[in-house]
């Protein structure tokens, strides 16, 4: 026989509930409300430190910081950002932290917007964040935001990273960093174009998931109007440097 042209209706859903009946129905209302809060309701928090780490190179020795938290549900987030960098017995040359508000866009991407704070040596600015981050096909950990400054300037990045796992606990880790500017902020030192240019390989040992000391090899580079800044500074303009840290979570 030929299959009819059109399906029947589905059955509407049940509307009763056979365990009202033995435990009322106050208490089971009770119940799944509860169930339903266990299974993607509920509250829930992590701070992760993707990066802290010390860089050795050439005399320059210092230490670099990536990390975020965040608090809520599978759809609505707080989330706090913060990196920067130093060398030892200097104040910080350069950092950040953002407050953002995340709201899932997809079942792999969040969309994110907030304010972020520029701290350390130098001048100041504080931005308006937009951006998105997320798992990207083939495992792709990505984000890519956009700032634009109290002053106008607008600024963006973009940052990639992958975990290969060789082992169950040895897990390697390559990552990029890109972040580029609109215009020229020379107060900031920062030229018009691709501004700087990060390149990472860090093999990590996952003694527990939560904590796993890493050893690699970071190479970045300032290029286009803002190597032109460097230079003018005499300042380094990027280079190589052997990295030790943890990576952790709770």
């Amino acid at each position: 026989m030929s299959p009819p042209d059109t399906a029947p209706p589905a059955p509407p859903p049940p509307a009763d509930h056979a365990a009202d009946a033995v435990w009322g129905a106050d208490v089971m209302a009770a119940a799944r409300d509860r169930m339903h809060h266990e299974h993607g309701g509920m509250r829930l928090h992590q701070i992760l430190f993707n990066l802290a780490e010390v860089q050795v190179r050439r005399g320059r020795e210092g230490y670099r910081w990536d990390g975020e938290g965040w608090w809520g549900g599978d759809i609505n987030r707080v989330v706090a950002k913060s990196e920067g960098e130093a060398q030892f017995g200097r104040s910080v040359d350069t950092a950040e932290v953002q407050l953002l508000y995340s709201r899932a866009i997809g079942p792999y991407y969040d969309l994110q917007a907030g304010i972020r704070q520029d701290l350390g040596a130098g001048v100041r600015r504080t931005y308006v964040s937009v951006g998105v981050e997320g798992l990207a096909p083939y495992w792709f950990e990505t984000e890519g935001t956009l700032f634009v400054s109290d002053k106008g300037d607008v600024l963006a990045r973009a940052e990639a990273w992958y975990d290969q796992r060789i082992t169950q606990r040895l897990v390697l880790q390559p990552r990029v960093e890109l972040n580029l500017a609109a215009q020229d902020v020379p107060e900031q030192r920062i030229g018009q174009g691709l501004s700087t240019a990060e390149l990472g390989l860090r093999l990590r040992y996952e003694i527990r998931r939560e904590f796993a000391p890493y050893l690699g090899i970071s190479w970045d580079r300032k290029v286009g109007r803002t190597a032109d800044y460097a230079r003018r500074d005499a300042d380094a303009r990027g280079g190589a440097a052997a990295v030790f840290g943890v990576r952790g979570w709770f």
